[in-house]
């Protein structure tokens, strides 16, 4: 009688193992649910702040200048945030170290994170050896002069804009600089509604001091473009700096009514100069009419030479694309060997054509990280020059160069960026901007043209011509780096 009553009692146990099982299976299916596929949803919750404890747990490391300026550091406090990012450089140096706040990171701070942080496996081992956990220090390219220069030369304007001076021999970035700019110590505070209130102020702004001009933002490169226009010219074999160049008054743009004419209506020459001195000038119709012989086949391949339409570009920091458009008819294509039409550029490519040219046609990868190095000094990591791109043949570089030369000289369109003493290379814009609204001064040269250190690309909005406006901030940035 006893083993089927124990028979009868051990159904209702079997089913509630049974039961059990499962819903020990349902456990552990949920853990490993929320434990490794849900891991990232949960990490970047706003309710969860073990991310946000850890990042500011240990100090990050240091940003600092090519001359050892610190220009981003962490302070220790008191609290449950136990380091505070701080940028002694400010407004001038925001648009290269951007900002890291309880709310994320932008420019280098986010561009080399895992650097900073300590995140890297590299920087980890290394600082866990150490037993300090700290991140490694980001040694940069900048040159504190002409950063500072580049700034207040901008500001002095009164106006937006963006400049970029570059070493052409290296790619090395000495300065990147935007205006208007903002302090970055406004998005350090722990305080989520000081915090809000800044950062709405901010975003609010009509003038957009959060926008990176140098490197975020494009424009109508204007005549600067001629550079472009100029090296398909001679890389096709039809043309020579000496050579005339057919330069009427007006320019019937084909298949149009409209008939294109050089700055204020003005003669170039005697309507047949020579190249040089219809580039020296900056005059429009012979550079349509190359335009249109030359086709926007041949321009587009010169211009991607440089870099054109290449959305991949870093710096670290991601950089706006740069545009030569396609499927244009013989008028848009005319337009478009002047800069106009639908061409784009940002003002650190403008600074790249000039360090092409400089550079005898090779043009070098820009950046801003020089090297990475650990809380002991140690070297862990270091910027080695590489070739971008091959812009033009050696040969038609120094041609151009000589060419460029012309323009700060006198009766050239860029006087206002000669330097007493030195030999510069430049060619300058009047970009044309909406309707009703000022044209932007853009800029781009190089110096010594003999033998180059710094070459910059200027852009002021609203700045109207640019050998007026543009050029002398180019000329106190090439001064800064050439002291």
């Amino acid at each position: 009688m006893a083993a089927p009553r124990a028979r009868r009692i051990n159904v209702p146990l079997r089913h509630v193992a049974v039961l059990c099982g499962a819903l020990l299976f349902v456990l552990l299916g949920n853990v490993t649910r929320v434990q490794v596929f849900d891991a990232g949803r949960w990490k970047e919750h706003p309710d969860n702040q073990r991310p946000l404890l850890a990042r500011f747990d240990r100090p990050r490391g240091e940003i600092r200048l090519r001359d050892g300026t610190v220009v981003a550091t962490s302070r220790e406090r008191d609290g449950k945030f136990r380091h505070r990012r701080v940028y002694p450089g400010g407004a001038v140096y925001a648009p290269v170290t951007g900002h890291l706040s309880r709310y994320g990171a932008t420019g280098l701070e986010r561009a080399v994170d895992a650097v900073l942080s300590g995140a890297a496996p590299r920087v980890t081992v290394r600082s866990i050896m150490a037993g300090t956990g700290a991140g490694a220090t980001v040694g940069l390219t900048i040159d504190g002069r002409a950063q500072r220069a580049a700034y207040e030369a901008l500001r002095a304007t009164g106006l937006p804009g963006a400049a970029v001076a570059v070493d052409p021999a290296t790619g090395a970035i000495l300065a990147m600089a935007s205006f208007p700019s903002y302090d970055p110590n406004l998005y350090t505070s722990f305080d989520a509604e000081a915090l809000d209130h800044a950062d709405a102020g901010l975003q609010a702004d009509p003038a957009r001091p959060l926008l990176n001009r140098a490197i975020q933002q494009n424009y109508p490169p204007g005549s600067t473009f001629k550079i472009i226009t100029g090296a398909a010219a001679l890389a096709s074999g039809g043309y020579g700096p000496a050579e005339s160049v057919s330069a009427p008054a007006a320019f019937l743009l084909p298949g149009t009514a409209v008939r294109l004419r050089n700055a204020r209506g003005s003669s170039c020459g005697d309507g047949d100069p020579p190249l040089a001195y219809a580039f020296k000038t900056s005059c429009n119709t012979p550079f349509a009419m190359m335009g249109v012989e030359l086709g926007q086949d041949a321009l587009r391949e010169q211009a991607e030479d440089f870099g054109f339409n290449d959305g991949d570009l870093t710096v670290p920091m991601p950089v706006a694309r740069s545009v030569y458009p396609e499927g244009m008819d013989p008028a848009q294509t005319a337009l478009s060997a002047l800069g106009q039409f639908d061409d784009r550029v940002t003002p650190l490519m403008l600074a790249m054509i000039s360090s092409a040219v400089a550079n005898g046609g090779s043009l070098m990868h820009p950046h801003l990280v020089r090297e990475i190095r650990l809380g002991d000094g140690t070297v862990i990591d270091k910027t080695v020059p590489t070739e971008y791109r091959r812009a033009l043949d050696s040969d038609d570089a120094l041609r151009l160069a000589a060419m460029m030369v012309t323009v700060t000289q006198p009766g050239g369109t860029g006087t206002a960026a000669a330097i007493p003493g030195v030999e510069v290379a430049a060619k300058t814009g009047t970009a044309e901007n909406a309707a009703g609204e000022e044209d932007h001064a853009v800029f781009t040269g190089f110096a010594p043209a003999g033998s180059p250190r710094v070459a910059v690309g200027v852009v002021v909005e609203g700045g109207g011509y640019g050998g007026r406006v543009a050029a002398p901030v180019a000329r106190a940035i090439m001064q800064a780096v050439l002291r």
